[in-house]
């Protein structure tokens, strides 16, 4: 298999990547307002506790008097009761604030999706596509819900702890947080390590999820051509690059963390070193020490805990760096400032402005190439009236489908222009040109849910009576009476409980009930047998009439009664005509015409 390699990614910390992702979480700026003082105020709380224990050994247990012990009790239970009402504030907001930012983030990625010509998706793997709206956009969501709310009470709680450390005892306050500096160098190192593998392991994760779809999509392909193994020792090789790496991250994290621990043990042997010298020389109260040595314990949890947190938001930014790649990716089909005001866009469309196509098409000296930057077409000139019917013919790879796909503006020229009814087609939206556009596949796909549902995606606002009217004119309506539920038949996915002929006239009724001017076929019979094939090119003569129409035929029986048939050679048109006035030239058409004809017949008279 071949692998979709993406970009790289080496920024330790990308702030500008940080700031594009935190616009996401504008809309709830006074959650996370009121979550941070949450956090807050359970980091005060936290700090509160060691001089609540102080003051119990100073005042009640170093004197022995119980004397206001009732009363300090009661006052305890009052903070612990409030840090239980935080923790559940916390957990609430904070798991609201994850479920509607991985919605928000999805949702702006599906949009991103829909906005996309068809070249992205033409050299874009599914599975990359469905790693970023799946993990990563859910690991985004926990990060900037949990992992900047435990930054804000890791960094409150180490201020506070160092404010009242400093406000018992600057000396010992200085010995205690004399590692700090040390800790953070080796935070730094060991961040870029596990930043890389992180990225690395997301990496892979993308590969694994295409490698997924291929094999669950390609199986029948997979069984009749016996690949199983080939195809198995490929994925161990990808799972075996993903178990490497995560070991990476798993061998960087389990050095640095103990490394953490030790030096708050340090920390904290330190404060009993010298405060209990202090202790000792009257400098300082028992409870004090006691004091110092919670806080130096609390203090380098914290540490730990925010390091760890950098380590998540770390690997969180791999994940950031994939999604936000998607969602700005640039558009390279896209509406001017200028046409989008007019017309709308794809979600805000102003069909009040929409004028009417009567479906002339024109190609001007249009040239095109794809990324590879071999031209396809090269002044390219065509000129075609409105109700026209044009076949296009020619081997593989002779730009057949380019133009085709040009006229539907899945691509647009590199050179030349493009008119509808006398106007470049980049003066109006495109939304406008598909929307009076009717396209029919080879293989045709429909979508989960019922055959009045896959028709209806033509025109969402169709009657029943319309829908079953379309199904009618295309020979589709008989087949689905005799279904069990007829017209509310589930097609299952991608229409796999009818036959490829059925779902083709489907698709074709879903295009009728559109009623476009311009209808495009794109070797519509080229995959159904020859009985299907005659009910199907009945539904074309009715369908076609009055349409302007462009068929890609490989069957040339089916394209007799098109007005003109082109025969494209290596991007140009070698031959022009109807199909009697080709088959009267004996040129390269009537070649092709009964080469193919002696084919079928000697293939009938075979299966006789």
């Amino acid at each position: 298999m071949n692998y979709f390699e993406e970009q790289e990614y080496t920024k330790r910390f990308d702030l500008g990547l940080w700031k594009k992702l935190l616009k996401y979480a504008r809309p709830y700026t006074r959650q996370l307002i009121v979550l941070a003082l949450i956090m807050v105020g359970a980091a005060v709380i936290d700090v509160v506790f060691p001089l609540a224990t102080r003051y119990a050994i100073d005042r009640f247990i170093i004197p022995g008097k119980l004397n206001g012990l009732a009363g300090y009790s009661i006052v305890y239970g009052l903070l612990i009761l409030i840090q239980v009402l935080n923790t559940w504030l916390l957990i609430k907001i904070a798991g609201k604030i994850e479920v509607w930012l991985v919605y928000d983030i999805r949702k702006a990625g599906f949009k991103r999706l829909q906005e996309l010509s068809f070249s992205y998706y033409d050299k874009t793997p599914v599975g990359w596509m469905m790693a970023r709206m799946t993990s990563d956009s859910e690991r985004l969501g926990e990060a900037i819900s949990w992992g900047l709310v435990d930054l804000t009470w890791g960094f409150a709680m180490m201020i506070f702890i160092m404010i009242v450390m400093l406000f018992m005892n600057w000396k010992l306050a200085l010995i205690t947080l004399a590692v700090v500096p040390l800790l953070v160098l080796i935070s730094l190192f060991f961040q870029v390590k596990i930043l890389g593998g992180y990225r690395q392991v997301r990496k892979i994760n993308s590969k694994i999820t295409g490698a997924f779809n291929e094999g669950i999509m390609g199986a029948k392909t997979t069984k009749t051509l016996v690949l199983e193994d080939r195809n198995l020792q490929e994925f161990k090789a990808l799972t075996s690059g993903m178990r490497q790496s995560s070991i990476r991250v798993a061998v960087f994290s389990s050095i640095f963390y103990p490394i953490v621990a030790a030096l708050g043990g340090i920390g904290t042997a330190l404060v009993l070193w010298f405060g209990g010298g202090s202790v000792m020389a009257g400098a300082i109260s028992y409870g004090t020490l006691v004091a110092f040595v919670t806080y130096s314990i609390q203090f380098f949890e914290p540490i730990e805990h925010v390091a760890r947190i950098f380590a998540e938001l770390q690997s969180a930014q791999a994940s950031a760096e994939r999604v936000l790649s998607m969602i700005d990716t640039p558009l390279e089909i896209e509406d001017s400032p200028e046409v989008k005001a007019k017309y709308g866009d794809v979600f805000h469309p102003r069909k009040e402005n929409w004028e009417p196509i009567k479906g002339e098409v024109t190609f001007r000296n249009v040239s095109f190439a794809y990324k590879s930057g071999e031209k396809v077409l090269e002044n390219f000139n065509l000129h075609v009236k409105a109700g026209e019917t044009i076949a296009l013919v020619g081997e593989t790879g002779s730009g057949k489908s380019t133009i085709v796909n040009l006229i539907c503006r899945f691509y647009e020229p590199t050179e030349g222009e493009i008119l509808i009814d006398g106007i470049d087609y980049r003066k109006r939206s495109q939304l406008w040109l598909q929307s009076n556009l009717g396209y029919v596949l080879q293989t045709p796909h429909l979508f989960s849910g019922t055959i009045r549902d896959n028709i209806r995606y033509g025109r969402l606002d169709a009657t029943d009576e319309e829908i079953e009217a379309a199904a009618r004119l295309v020979n589709a309506h008989d087949f689905i009476c005799k279904l069990e539920k007829g017209y509310d038949t589930e097609v299952g996915e991608g229409g796999s409980r009818l036959s490829t002929g059925q779902k083709q006239l489907i698709s074709f009724a879903r295009a009728v009930v559109a009623d476009p001017k311009i209808f495009v076929l794109d070797e519509a019979t080229s995959s159904i047998d020859t009985e299907t094939e005659q009910v199907i090119q009945n539904a074309i003569q009715k369908v076609l009439k009055g349409r302007t129409s462009f068929i890609i035929a490989h069957r040339l029986s089916t394209i007799r009664s098109a007005d003109r048939i082109l025969v494209i050679l290596d991007g140009k048109v070698i031959e022009e005509g109807s199909h009697y006035e080709l088959i009267k030239q004996k040129g390269y058409y009537y070649r092709l015409y009964t080469n193919q004809f002696l084919d079928e017949e000697q293939a009938r008279v075979i299966n006789q």
